[in-house]
């Protein structure tokens, strides 16, 4: 009884000591990734559906491999939540070293319309976008990177001539 005692208070201690310094184990002082969106592909255009190919450049600015598990975006233009959702894609970024990372988005902009529309006629100088979201990375532990970059998108430069 005695020797069964002995060896859970030493099981529990071993355990407490050794869990204690876990959290170090997985800490990184290693600065996040950057995550750029690069270009919006239009891939398909109708009334009721619209599919797009966002395009992402990853920056590891890590001494080692960086694994990419997924992304999860919101994307908002002007004040109007374009799209959302997630993807869950396993890429691995060579280290000091950049790739790309292709999300394919289906969305239905018909019940915007009129408020694009709007925001198109009445911008001239541009209309603000803003990225939000998080990056899921690492091989066996997830790290979430938290992404939120603003822009301005000009009407213009979408039209091609």
């Amino acid at each position: 009884m005695i020797t069964r005692r002995l060896g859970l208070y030493l099981v529990t201690l071993t355990l407490c000591l050794g869990l204690g310094g876990c959290a170090s184990w997985f800490s990184s002082d290693e600065p996040d990734p950057e995550v750029h969106l690069v270009r919006v592909e239009v891939k398909r255009a109708k009334l009721m559906e619209q599919r797009f190919v966002l395009h992402f450049r990853i920056d590891n600015r890590r001494d080692s491999d960086l694994t990419v598990r997924g992304l999860e975006y919101r994307i908002h233009l002007g004040g109007i939540l374009l799209a959302e959702g997630e993807h869950e894609h396993w890429i691995t970024v060579t280290p000091k070293a950049s790739r790309f990372y292709k999300v394919p988005i289906r969305t239905n902009l018909w019940p915007k319309i009129k408020d694009l529309v709007k925001q198109l006629k009445e911008s001239e100088q541009g209309i603000p976008y803003r990225l939000e979201g998080e990056m899921e990375t690492g091989l066996f532990i997830a790290h979430y990177v938290h992404l939120a970059r603003n822009g301005v998108i000009i009407p213009a430069d979408l039209i091609p001539e």
